[in-house]
């Protein structure tokens, strides 16, 4: 929901029949008392609010926090520990020093260095694209501050270049450009532990139900040759779907070298902000051997550079709204995850879901769980209320059927992000760029269902193969 939006009365209406539901017309399972069966309605009335967005997700989620102390009996000191969490901390950081990325210039200059070296070709602008999001993607954890603040504008100046503008000149170009680019995108955020809030979020549920420790390194080694793969084969099937009009380009790479040469030479506040983001991915990897070293220590470093060297105002910083409301919806909902573990609500799932197929394998169910995982986000309009409805029960599920820990937790992990090409509402990102008109819904739908398959071949087929090697199973 955009900012300024207005309240949907209708909306709120059918979460507090959720509540209701859940809490008082059905019967608690056993073992779980009347207090916490409230909270479970709590929280699955909060994951219906940020489905349905009766209002932006930061007050969702603070709606649900005091229905967690008056209707669930929470303690206040637990209400709010989700905001004294390193992790909560650590993204609104990186997303402060994303802005430094922006309005220095730097995030533009990658872009415009992509283009220049393989842009003379529609399918290389496609690549070059993905290939900008993806080196934001190391440290950047908003797929909204990278695809539509960054990414987006240059497509959508790429593509007028051309005079391919919303409507009827769309499939000169931009069609292509806006889906290739935000399908692209996906694949970046599941490369990268700290591409986007949600994947915080799994790193520590994968902690807290499975016992597995996810670093920086870890997910990008486990992620590599997956990725790699789709980042080739995904935009070529973008091409080969929604072929351009226009297949030569040499314009946008002639556009890229003409802005480079105003830009001039990195230097200044630019080159301040490149040390840092640079030193910060380095320090990043760093902590996953040095214990001392925590992720979030290397985000405040990283930010006290660029305040004390001006590269970043605190007025600046202020005036990142995304930040700020990440932070909020992010530390209530890492508390609501805490408060539904404790109920054992997630374990009595996961022995509801396997008794779907008795005296099956693992492996079985390992598949069929993932497609389901995959294609149930058709029902989400966020990768974060995914990860917290469905990922612990699943975990739990495939773990106690004694499939091997790290390959539920990193497949797992993985699919949440490429879930989010099915739809034009599957992330933040998606409405930003859908609305503008160079896609009809046809073929935004088509094409990720599409990329769908394909992803879950790859990542599956390609993973499995990798992890193997890697010792992961």
């Amino acid at each position: 929901m955009p900012p300024g939006a207005t309240l949907k009365p209708y909306r709120l209406l059918a979460l507090v029949a959720i509540y209701v539901t859940i809490a008082h017309l059905i019967s608690p399972p056993d073992g779980v008392g009347p207090q916490d069966w409230r909270r479970v309605g709590v929280f699955f009335a909060t994951i219906g609010g940020l489905m349905l967005q009766p209002m932006p997700g930061s007050q969702v989620v603070l709606v649900g926090l005091v229905g967690m102390l008056v209707l669930g009996g929470l303690p206040m000191e637990q209400a709010l520990s989700g905001y004294a969490g390193p992790t909560v901390w650590m993204v609104l950081i990186a997303m402060l020093i994303s802005r430094a990325l922006r309005d220095c210039g730097l995030a533009t200059r990658i872009a415009l260095w992509f283009v220049r070296a393989i842009g003379g070709t529609s399918l290389g602008l496609g690549y070059a694209l993905h290939l900008t999001d993806l080196t934001l993607a190391a440290g950047v954890p908003s797929i909204t501050a990278r695809s539509a603040s960054v990414v987006f504008p240059i497509a959508r100046s790429i593509s007028g270049l051309y005079h391919s503008h919303p409507g009827a000149s769309s499939g000169l170009l931009g069609g292509f450009l806006m889906v290739c680019m935000y399908q692209g995108s996906v694949i970046s955020s599941a490369m990268f532990f700290y591409s986007s809030a949600a994947n915080l979020l799994l790193g520590d549920l994968a902690a807290e139900y499975a016992g597995v420790t996810i670093t920086w390194t870890s997910w990008f080694v486990a992620g590599l040759a997956p990725g790699v793969v789709s980042s080739i084969v995904v935009p070529y099937l973008v091409y080969r779907v929604m072929r351009p009009q226009l297949t030569r380009t040499p314009a946008a790479a002639e556009s890229a070298t003409r802005q480079l040469a105003e830009l001039g030479p990195v230097r200044g506040r630019e080159a301040t902000v490149a040390a840092v983001f640079v030193g910060v991915i380095a320090l990043w990897i760093a902590s996953s051997w040095v214990s001392w070293l925590s992720p979030t220590l290397v985000a405040f470093l990283g930010i006290t550079v660029l305040f004390l060297s001006q590269a970043l105002s605190w007025d600046s910083a202020l005036g990142e709204r995304s930040a700020w409301d990440v932070f909020v919806w992010y530390g209530g909902l890492i508390m609501m995850g805490g408060v539904l573990n404790e109920t054992g609500v997630t374990t009595l799932f996961a022995e509801w879901f396997g008794s779907w197929f008795p005296g099956s394998s693992w492996v079985v169910v390992f598949l069929a769980t993932l497609v389901v995982y995959f294609y149930a986000h058709y029902f989400f309009a966020s990768t974060t209320a995914h990860a917290l409805a469905m990922y612990p029960p699943f975990v739990v599920l495939l773990v106690g059927l004694g499939a091997p820990v790290t390959v539920v937790v990193y497949s797992l992990v993985f699919i949440n992000n490429l879930t989010a090409g099915l739809t034009h509402y599957g992330t933040t990102t998606s409405p930003v760029i859908f609305i503008e008109g160079y896609v009809s819904l046809r073929d935004w739908w088509w094409v990720g269902f599409y990329a769908s398959v394909v992803n879950l071949i790859v990542w599956l087929g390609v993973g499995m193969l990798w992890w193997k090697v890697l010792g992961l199973w």
